[in-house]
């Protein structure tokens, strides 16, 4: 599904000059959650970059992460699109075997933590952003089952916990690999598909994507699964967005399931307008862009200089210690692994 979003402003108006030699537009690819309101931050933001460049930006939404990505990979070479933006650490491996990027390093780094930087450092891809996957629970829904909320990955194997989870299916969905990926390194090669036969047992409900478990089946949006696999940082989400004034969030975060999320943009290689290209990534990281990932993408930004929003601050959890797998192993792994879920879990 592509929903294009034209983020313009006037070319008169702009102050600088994109390279005479290329296109004056770019096409951003971007996962399906990529806020897409035309009046909205993230567009005003754009539309700033806009004028100080001359270069408009199109946003085209191509799905999930893992169908974004899939797609990325099949178009290598010939992209239908300039820049990509939300490729995490679970599917980075994927996106560079498939050669996918053209290496830029972008104006900018040094406000990034070497943490973050050093996930890429033949400059493949540039972090953006970072966050926690996690197991999150409707503090309201459970209260009113009179069910205390899960504190581990075993938890969710007991009979009061029947029928209430939903995740998202691993090959169509970065925080559905990232859930995976957690009780991966929980229970180990020999015990994580008796973890998920167990899930499957007690009626664990898999959804294609993030928007689909959280706005369809997860109860705070009307569904009926008062746990859901979602991020450490939507209970800000909550507070910020309610109908009615909220003095606490309304979900809650268990944070020892809690997975470490990179996520990064790139140029995609094949592009016809790769100095334009670069300079949208420069933009994507600077302090201007970065301050309204938090508020909009409920995740936290890579740019160390912006100062965090105080509901985003009280309200999202960081976990002390996250789940993490060596990204060699998941290159390695990712597709036996993925294939072994499917036998588990969907056949």
């Amino acid at each position: 599904m592509k929903r294009p979003l034209l983020l313009a402003a006037t070319a008169a108006l702009a102050i600088g000059a994109c390279s005479s030699d290329e296109p004056d537009s770019l096409r951003l690819l971007t996962y399906e959650s990529f806020p897409d309101d035309p009046e909205g931050p993230i567009a005003i933001a754009l539309d700033e970059f806009t004028e100080e460049t001359g270069i408009e930006v199109e946003v085209v939404i191509a799905g999930d992460t893992g169908t974004m990505v899939s797609a990325a990979a099949l178009t290598a070479g010939n992209p239908e699109a300039d820049v990509i933006w939300g490729i995490d650490n679970t599917f980075l491996s994927r996106a560079i075997e498939a050669d996918v990027f053209e290496p830029y390093e972008a104006e900018g780094l040094d406000a990034i933590p070497s943490d973050l930087t050093d996930l890429v450092p033949d400059h493949h891809a540039t972090p953006v952003d970072f966050g926690d996957v996690c197991l999150n629970y409707d503090i309201g829904a459970l209260d009113r089952l009179d069910l205390a909320p899960p504190t581990s990955f075993a938890d969710l194997l007991l009979p009061e916990y029947e029928g209430k989870l939903v995740v998202e299916n691993p090959g169509t969905s970065s925080p559905g690999l990232a859930f995976l990926l957690a009780t991966i390194a929980t229970y180990g090669e020999d015990g994580w598909e008796e973890y998920w036969r167990g899930l499957r047992a007690n009626d664990v409900k898999v959804a294609n994507g993030w928007s689909e478990a959280y706005y369809g089946d997860f109860t705070r949006a009307g569904g009926d699964r008062p746990l859901v696999v979602s991020y450490g940082s939507s209970p800000p989400f909550e507070v910020l967005y309610a109908e009615e004034p909220l003095d606490e969030a309304a979900s809650g975060v268990v944070e020892s399931t809690c997975f470490r999320q990179v996520e990064f943009a790139g140029i995609l290689r094949g592009t016809d307008a790769p100095e334009n290209a670069g300079k949208l990534i420069d933009f994507l990281i600077s302090e201007r862009f970065q301050r309204e990932i938090a508020l909009n993408l409920f995740v936290f930004p890579a740019n160390d200089d912006v100062e965090l929003e105080t509901e985003f601050e009280l309200y999202a959890a960081i976990p002390d210690s996250s789940i993490t797998i060596d990204p060699s192993l998941i290159d390695a792994n990712r597709t036996d692994w993925i294939e072994r879920w499917n036998a588990a879990v969907l056949r």
